[in-house]
């Protein structure tokens, strides 16, 4: 337990500057933890999702990678005496899950737009755990962390790889999807070459002649 002052004037105890930074770290890591585990679960839903394409090796990869990386944190936590709050990895686990249902042009089924989608937001993800690295390589250039620099200097480079890898995909599938999308509109309104429809309407029942 770490010792509380009490303020003179009041009867309610007063944290301590080094019992408030724990507090301020244990929120900060847990909701990384949290993030963390809702990337690892739709990584690898994206991993299942294109297995046997092009992009399922370099996803695997990267489902690996990604949950190894969550086990780093957890190491981490451990060593600052962090505990893990679960019902924060649960919401965001719910979270995660509840993104699947977010419109994206079909009610049921799998839409093109879902590569697109899902690989923006894992590339915002691996952001944030660059993010999330950079400050604890900032935490760890100090004496009292219990932290390897060259440790956190690793896990931010691989963060970048990843990012690039995310970059490259998203592209890749925002080509597939927009483009293929804009030459099937394109074809869909061309006519004969006379100016005439490709198809014109029969006649029937109820229709204008």
């Amino acid at each position: 337990m770490h010792a509380r002052e009490t303020h003179p004037h009041s009867s309610e105890p007063r944290s301590s500057p080094a019992s408030t930074r724990q507090r301020l770290l244990a929120i900060y890591l847990n909701d990384h933890l949290a993030g963390a585990s809702s990337g690892v679960s739709l990584i690898r839903r994206m991993a299942r999702a294109h297995r046997g394409t092009p992009a399922g090796v370099p996803l695997a990869a990267l489902a690996e990678q990604i949950a190894q990386d969550r086990d780093s944190l957890r190491e981490i936590m451990t060593a600052f005496d962090v505990p893990a709050q679960w019902h924060r990895v649960v919401m965001g686990r719910l979270a995660e899950k509840a993104g699947r249902a977010k419109l994206n042009g079909r009610l049921v089924s799998r839409s093109p737009l879902s590569d697109v989608l899902e690989l923006e937001a894992m590339r915002l993800g691996v952001e944030g755990k660059a993010s999330l690295w950079r400050s604890l390589g900032t935490l760890a250039a100090t004496a009292e962390a219990p932290l390897d620099p060259a440790v956190v200097a690793r896990l931010l480079d691989r963060a970048q790889r990843q990012a690039a890898v995310l970059e490259e995909l998203r592209g890749e599938a925002a080509g597939r999807t927009f483009t293929a999308a804009a030459e099937g509109s394109v074809l869909a309104g061309r006519g004969r070459a006379d100016g005439t429809p490709r198809h014109r309407p029969s006649r029937r029942a109820g229709w204008a002649s």
